[in-house]
């Protein structure tokens, strides 16, 4: 039992993961012609295009896509609670725990992303790759906000 919480959690974190990126590659309009941001917009538009439909974007911001993120979120601790067989709370405490685990989740995210943004730097300073244009246009937003 322990090996399938272990790859169901896996598979979650997974697909929350690319809805993330989404959403952070559409806050600091990456190219889309990227290889991985195609990758990333095909594994997400199953979900996000009919939200779109139903939710307008705001300005510049794409709702479609934070809902989405969001029902994926509270999805996820929805299953990986019932998998472990916690008992599930009401709505309003069910909507906490998601957000606390969202935030914890985009700081790891960004965590993660800075560190392999610093290697990247160190190791192989000024070569290009589809995913290390990603990462620059992730990360750079933050490090310039940081005064690095």
């Amino acid at each position: 039992m322990a090996a399938i919480q272990y790859i169901v959690s896996a598979l979650l974190w997974l697909l929350f993961f690319a809805f993330l990126l989404r959403v952070i590659l559409q806050f600091v309009r990456a190219d889309f012609r990227n290889p991985i941001s195609q990758a990333v917009l095909k594994v997400t538009n199953p979900l996000v295009l009919p939200l779109r439909r139903v939710i307008p974007p705001l300005g510049k911001l794409d709702l479609a896509s934070i809902v989405a993120l969001l029902l994926v979120q509270v999805a996820s601790v929805y299953l990986e609670r019932a998998l472990y067989g916690v008992g599930l709370p009401p709505a309003a405490l069910m909507l906490q725990f998601a957000a606390v685990d969202l935030m914890r989740k985009v700081l790891q995210f960004y965590l993660v992303a800075l560190i392999i943004y610093a290697l990247l730097s160190w190791v192989a300073p000024g070569t290009y790759s589809p995913a290390a244009s990603l990462l620059d246009r992730i990360c750079e937003p933050l490090i310039i906000r940081c005064g690095a």
